[in-house]
């Protein structure tokens, strides 16, 4: 995409037009110029961030999982190969964090339950937001993609969501091709089941 030049003594880079892979700036950053990796973040976030957002239902939770995704890239940059990848490598870790968090997040709302449970709070008394029609379809979809099983639900996250290839989501969930083409395939069928379910 670019490389950079050294304008000063101090460290400061101005952003040249020069198109760069990302394993070549990865290269540059394990070499010490680790400022190029946000050229990096810059590529990835907002793919990143929804894909996040689609598995975690929460923006705050899905920008802290995609900060700490490129945070555990940048302290393992000296293990990056680029026999494989970047965006394989970022996948990777995204995916396993998300299903950290949301595991997380499971166990938090289960106290939260109980503790609602036992303070008698009764249903009709706790506030409801009012909700737009896209933002009602929104949660529709993510309903019926948790109906999904999660290999099912990330795949089709990481292509719609992400705007993966088949083969990038196949390196990421480490499966073949076929079974990332399949995954999505059976997928999108249950999801069309479960939208003539509700017309």
């Amino acid at each position: 995409m670019v490389g950079v030049e050294r304008v000063s003594a101090r460290g400061e880079f101005r952003i040249l037009a020069v198109m760069e892979s990302d394993a070549d700036i990865m290269r540059r950053v394990q070499a010490g110029e680790v400022q190029l990796f946000e050229l990096l973040v810059s590529r990835y976030h907002v793919r990143l961030l929804r894909f996040a957002i689609s598995k975690l239902h929460d923006q705050p939770s899905a920008e802290d999982v995609v900060q700490e995704t490129f945070l555990a890239a940048y302290q393992a940059r000296q293990s990056y190969s680029d026999r494989f990848a970047f965006s394989t490598w970022i996948w990777t870790i995204l995916l396993n964090l998300s299903r950290r968090s949301l595991k997380q997040q499971s166990r938090r709302q289960g106290i939260l339950r109980d503790y609602v449970a036992a303070q008698h709070v009764e249903a009709g008394s706790m506030p409801f937001p009012l909700s737009l029609e896209r933002a009602e379809e929104r949660e529709r979809l993510q309903r019926w993609l948790d109906q999904l099983s999660e290999e099912e639900s990330d795949a089709i996250r990481l292509r719609f969501y992400g705007g993966l290839k088949f083969e990038e989501v196949a390196l990421a969930m480490n499966s073949s091709v076929n079974g990332a083409k399949m995954r999505v395939r059976r997928g999108l069928l249950k999801l069309a089941e479960l939208a003539r379910t509700e017309e």
